[in-house]
């Protein structure tokens, strides 16, 4: 009988996640914030402002937050497996004892967990990756790129803020916020539909959903928007 083997995709990486959520928030942010400021003043070009500096402020702010992030958690995992490795040399007796409890601990018996753990520990590069999925949970060469994550949050952002504010350069007023709700609410529903297919998830229920989450901040920042602009109006 032949192996049955199956193809997963690397979903440990910062950059896939990193884009998605970027995308998302992208959209997200400045079709409401569009129709937030569109709510307090009809004037065209105050609209375009606003969606501009959203849409460069939000694309920096999230790749520099998902490098400092992605940074702060690679050097964190490196620290510690350093300090593994660093057992793994000179304590091996007490690290092949540690891997033997491990594998007791889920049911193995003892002399076969004993057996196991002796033959892992033999190479010191297996005994590591061993010993950091076991106790860290990740693989030593799966800690992701922080330039990565950077770059593909910072492009992926932009790209779902520029959405909502490409009728407001070639136009004003109701057509404008029209088109730009239209455009946004396609995009909604076609992120989600590419959500709800990567994860394996019903298309249709995660398009909507998508769509409903992006009306529900639409609406909501737009009330705040026309009430602050009737306040200082």
């Amino acid at each position: 009988m032949e192996a049955h083997h199956i193809e997963h995709r690397d979903v440990t990486g910062g950059g896939p996640r990193a884009a998605v959520f970027g995308a998302s928030d992208g959209l997200l942010t400045n079709v409401a914030l569009i129709l937030g400021v569109l709510g307090g003043t009809h004037q065209g070009h105050s609209v375009l402002l606003a969606g501009i500096a959203g849409l460069v402020a939000g694309a920096f702010s999230m790749g520099i937050g998902e490098f400092v992030s992605m940074r702060a958690q690679r050097e964190l995992l490196e620290r510690e497996l350093a300090i593994e490795e660093s057992e793994i040399a000179n304590r091996p007796e007490a690290e092949t004892l540690e891997l033997q409890r491990l594998y007791e601990a889920r049911g193995v018996p003892s002399e076969l967990a004993a057996a196991v753990a002796g033959y892992l520990m033999r190479d010191p590069t297996v005994a590591l990756r061993i010993h950091a999925q076991e106790e860290l949970g990740v693989a030593p060469e799966a800690t992701g790129s922080p330039i990565q994550a950077a770059l593909a949050s910072f492009a992926l952002f932009s790209a779902g803020a520029l959405i909502p504010l490409v009728p407001w350069f070639f136009t004003a007023g109701a057509l404008a916020a029209w088109l730009s709700i239209a455009l946004a609410g396609i995009a909604s529903l076609v992120l989600g539909g590419v959500l709800g297919k990567l994860s394996d998830r019903p298309i249709l229920l995660a398009a909507l959903r998508q769509l409903a989450l992006a009306a529900l901040a639409s609406a909501v920042t737009f009330g705040v928007g026309h009430l602050v602009g009737v306040a200082v109006g």
